[in-house]
């Protein structure tokens, strides 16, 4: 578990896939009652409210002008510490009193499942795969899957 713990560029790079790829691409919220949003804009208790953290991971305005980029660095320090955003901001858990109880679990269990898989294989993405699209459902998918080419690695302690 402290080794899982000291893989702080694997964390980045988890979190970057999140927030270009969240596995659940959107979201709806409706309120109880009538509400005023932080924005100013009332709701009242009839109006759906979409949440498309796709696009969100996507956004200049929340991530930046590198927002299309996948940087692994924007999740870490200068100290090479886990940078912590909020998760009205990195939505892929959902947010406030909502967030998801597994969620450090998750990135344990990602961490310990990744690291495994790297240390004994080579992943390669095969040369002839498609473009990668994704195919919107309730959880976000690829449309042609990935095609990847498996090797054992060789001289493994």
């Amino acid at each position: 578990m402290a080794e899982v713990k000291k893989l702080v560029y694997l964390h980045g790079a988890l979190c970057e896939t999140l927030r270009l790829f969240p596995p659940i691409p959107l979201e709806r919220k409706q309120p109880i009652k009538a509400d005023i949003l932080p924005s100013g804009h009332l709701v009242d208790s009839s109006t759906n409210i979409i949440f498309f953290f796709y696009a969100m991971g996507k956004s200049e305005e929340i991530w930046g002008k590198d927002c299309l980029e996948f940087k692994p660095e924007r999740w870490i320090s200068e100290k090479g510490e886990i940078v912590h955003i909020p998760s009205y901001k990195f939505i892929s858990f959902n947010a406030g009193s909502r967030t998801c109880l597994g969620k450090d679990m998750s990135f344990i269990q990602m961490k310990m499942v990744t690291s495994a898989i790297l240390r004994y294989y080579c992943v390669e993405m095969m040369e002839d795969h498609p473009q990668v699209i994704p195919s919107l459902s309730i959880t976000l998918l690829m449309k042609n899957g990935l095609k990847v080419k498996i090797t054992r690695r060789e001289n493994i302690d």
